[in-house]
C-alpha cells in the first residue's frame, strides 16, 4: 500500500475497491477514502459508528498480509491502511490510509471512482470525465498499477481507480 492510495489488488482499487495493492469490493462504483494517522483505529471507530465491518481478507487467507505475500506484493506497516464495508453490501466501501499530510493542502477525504479492472476501462472513464468537465491532475504509477488524480468542475479532488 502506499502512503496515499490503495486501490484494487487485481494487481488496485481495493484494501482491505486505495487501489493499488488491490483489494476489490463489489457493489458501489465508488469508495470514500480518508487520510489519517492510524488507519486501523479509524476503521474500528467508523465500523462502530456506521454499523459496518472491517473488511476481511479474501477467502482462503487468514490475513491481508497472507494474501499480499501470496501475490508477491509488499505488506504495509500496521495502521497504514484499512477498509470497512457495509454488511448489507449497499453502502460504499470506506478506506483509511495513513498520510503524513493530514492537515495540509491535500484533502483528507475524497471519492475514488472505480472504473473497472482493465487499463482500457480506466482510460475510457478518465476521457469521459474530462469530456464532462473534469481536469486530469496527474497519473500515478506504482507497483505495477496506476490511477488518475483529477479535479471535478469546481476543483474538488477525486481519483479514478
Amino acid at each position: 500500500m502506499t502512503e496515499h492510495h490503495v486501490h484494487q489488488v487485481h494487481r488496485h482499487r481495493d484494501v482491505g475497491g486505495t487501489r493499488r495493492i488491490g483489494f476489490t469490493a463489489v457493489g458501489t462504483p465508488f469508495q470514500i477514502t480518508f487520510d489519517c494517522a492510524d488507519a486501523d483505529r479509524m476503521a474500528e471507530f467508523w465500523s462502530v459508528a456506521l454499523g459496518y465491518h472491517v473488511e476481511s481478507p479474501p477467502a482462503g487467507y487468514l490475513s491481508w498480509g497472507d494474501y499480499l505475500r501470496s501475490h508477491q506484493l509488499p505488506v504495509p506497516p500496521a495502521g497504514s491502511v484499512s477498509a470497512i464495508v457495509d454488511p448489507d453490501g449497499t453502502g460504499p466501501r470506506i478506506v483509511f490510509l495513513r498520510s503524513a499530510d493530514t492537515n495540509g493542502a491535500h484533502p483528507r477525504a475524497h471519492l475514488d471512482v472505480r472504473a473497472g479492472g482493465s487499463d482500457g476501462d480506466r482510460t475510457a472513464k478518465v476521457a469521459a470525465l474530462i469530456d464532462a468537465g473534469a481536469t486530469q491532475v496527474r497519473r500515478v504509477d506504482e507497483g505495477g498499477d496506476w490511477w488518475v488524480v483529477m479535479l471535478d468542475p469546481e476543483g474538488n479532488e477525486f481519483c479514478v481507480t
